[in-house]
């Protein structure tokens, strides 16, 4: 049965709030104007050993209007629900463009603020994919899962410990814009994860393995079932987490490396998705995560990988953490091309930096993560394409005489450009003459963006293919916090540089 917007969210004032806010930037010769009501709830469970040990349940709810005025912008937010209030914070708006605007004068500044055109969108709605709300669920059944997960992985016998936690979101939003856009949107997401500790007495080692399920735009039935078999992983953790406490470590060297989805998704995300967000190819954005080595003037031309990359910017894609129907500019989601055959061929735009740069219109990566922060140009499900007919993980293993296969993330550093970095993972496996040999401890492997993908030797096929992402991807100042998703094939990367960590941090 397909979902409604919430009726307690439909409630509240939106159109008699957008209505008065958007009047008065008009009043005020406003050249465009939006507005933005939010009410975003979060919550979270958390266990420790089988036991609760905390939980929360918040809800964000506020309206923003933003303008263009005398081609400067100016932001101001509000949590007073009445007109004469949503009046008054335009006005609010209004003053700080005019603000911004002398600033840029007596700056010598000659940049004006334009927006690339958009279609108008009347009256839209659009749900997020999912089948049961998390919100509609009792606690005591959420805990009560948590629990049997915990107990369950506590009763094998090299598991000591077992952290479990649960994040849910119910986002809804609703738009207007001076153009005739309104739009609202409702979207889900949850994020479960359990982590056993493995101690050995004698020794004082320790070891931890995380679950490799990623966060999803789904419901609450992905905990049950839909989207991962987490029976089968709950099953396996104590097998690999015994293994990886008594495991060899590793030599270091030059490696073939076969990288499960579960761990490439996240190299994926700081070497490709952040490094094409236009902001910061043009050095306009630089917090968090720094500018990018792709820059503007290398569009088209840039070798970013071997043929065999080909990676989509993607707002469209069911279950994926950044998609949206509209952004919060008002823009259609969409999917389109970063990375073509190897060679950059696209960035993540918001209206402003298309305009900017030349482009007819921008690909809907504008996001706040609340009614009190102004949109900012943000990361779309940055996903690296299978092969229509590649191979499944176990036959790019097959051709590896000697290598590493690593599956799920873990720690990760990259540099302010996007350009040398280096991650760790969660199992590590020894390939020897195609076959697994067992895990490996103390493994990291190191590369240079170009250099790595243009390693990229084989693509599996879409039966390899999995959603992987984060609800916690930081951007701007102040800092806002978005959820993305990041889909990818295993693939097989030759000739990868592995450093042993203990080594590298002289504790060997």
């Amino acid at each position: 049965m397909p979902h409604q917007i919430d009726p307690a969210f439909l409630a509240h004032p939106l159109r008699t709030l957008a209505d008065a806010a958007l009047q008065r930037a008009r009043e005020l010769g406003a050249e465009h104007a939006d507005f933005r009501f939010e009410r975003v709830r979060s919550a979270a469970w958390r266990l420790r050993d089988a036991h609760l040990a905390g939980s929360s349940d918040t809800t964000d709810t506020g309206f923003a209007v933003r303008v263009v005025h005398r081609g400067a912008w100016g932001f101001a937010s509000g949590v007073d629900l009445t007109a004469d209030a949503a009046a008054r914070v335009a006005e609010q708006a209004v003053a700080m463009a005019r603000l911004s605007a002398q600033v840029a004068v007596a700056a010598g500044s000659g940049d004006r603020v334009e927006l690339a055109d958009e279609p108008v969108y009347p009256d839209a709605t659009w749900i997020s994919s999912y089948e049961v709300n998390p919100f509609d669920v009792p606690d005591r059944e959420k805990t009560d899962l948590l629990t049997a997960w915990s107990e369950r992985l506590l009763a094998a016998r090299d598991v000591s410990h077992v952290d479990a936690s649960l994040l849910a979101v119910q986002e809804n939003k609703f738009y207007a814009d001076t153009a005739g856009t309104s739009t609202t949107q409702q979207r889900v997401r949850v994020h479960p994860v359990l982590t056993a500790v493995a101690v050995d007495a004698a020794s004082g080692a320790f070891e931890s393995m995380r679950t490799c399920a990623p966060p999803a735009g789904r419901g609450w039935e992905y905990l049950t079932g839909t989207g991962w078999d987490w029976d089968d992983e709950l099953a396996r953790i104590p097998g690999w987490l015994a293994e990886k406490l008594h495991a060899p470590s590793v030599e270091p060297g030059r490696y073939d490396v076969v990288i499960d989805p579960s761990n490439l998704w996240l190299t994926i995300h700081e070497s490709i998705g952040h490094a094409t967000e236009l902001d910061r190819a043009l050095g306009y954005e630089a917090a968090y995560a720094g500018t990018s080595f792709a820059t503007f003037d290398q569009l088209g031309t840039l070798r970013y990988g071997s043929e065999l990359m080909n990676v989509t910017g993607d707002r469209t894609v069911d279950h994926g953490l950044a998609t949206v129907g509209y952004d919060d500019e008002g823009v259609a989601g969409q999917s389109w091309d970063l990375v073509r055959d190897g060679v950059l061929v696209g960035y993540q735009l918001d209206r402003g930096m298309a305009r900017r740069s030349g482009f007819e219109r921008s690909n809907g990566c504008a996001f706040a993560d609340s009614p009190g922060h102004v949109p900012v140009q943000r990361m779309a499900n940055v996903s690296l394409r299978p092969a229509a007919d590649g191979p499944s993980t176990e036959e790019l293993i097959s051709g590896v005489e000697r290598g590493l296969y690593l599956v799920g993330d873990r720690s990760w550093s990259i540099d302010m450009q996007r350009y040398n970095f280096q991650f760790t993972q969660q199992r590590a496996y020894l390939i020897r003459d195609g076959r697994l040999a067992g895990q490996l401890r103390d493994v990291a492997y190191q590369g240079v963006t170009p250099q790595f993908w243009g390693s990229l030797k084989a693509v599996g096929g879409p039966q390899t293919y999995v959603l992987g992402g984060a609800f916690n991807c930081g951007k701007a100042q102040p800092g806002q916090i978005a959820a993305v998703s990041h889909g990818c094939p295993s693939a097989l990367f030759s000739d990868v540089n592995v450093l042993n960590t203990a080594q590298e941090s002289g504790r060997s």
